[in-house]
């Protein structure tokens, strides 16, 4: 699975995206194995009502299945203008 991360969500990890190996059922549950692996994790995903994800470029939310899906992006909500 790919994992991409954007904007102060990538400034936190470090990485703008990387391909892992998960058994998570669910976005909340690949978020908890993240927080799990090291403190950069913990401090990008510590407050989840900050942050938005889409699964294969679909806006979801965070108890969505992960059953099939090959991308899962995690950003900040977007401001217009």
């Amino acid at each position: 699975m790919q994992l991409l991360y954007f904007a102060w969500v990538r400034e936190r990890i470090g990485l703008p995206r990387e391909t892992i190996e998960t058994k998570a059922r669910t976005v909340a549950e690949l978020v908890a194995e993240l927080k799990a692996r090291e403190d950069r994790y913990a401090a990008a995903f510590a407050d989840l009502s900050a942050l938005r994800v889409a699964l294969d470029q679909e806006l979801a939310d965070f108890d969505a299945p992960l059953d099939g899906v090959r991308e899962v992006a995690f950003f900040p909500p977007m401001t217009g203008g």
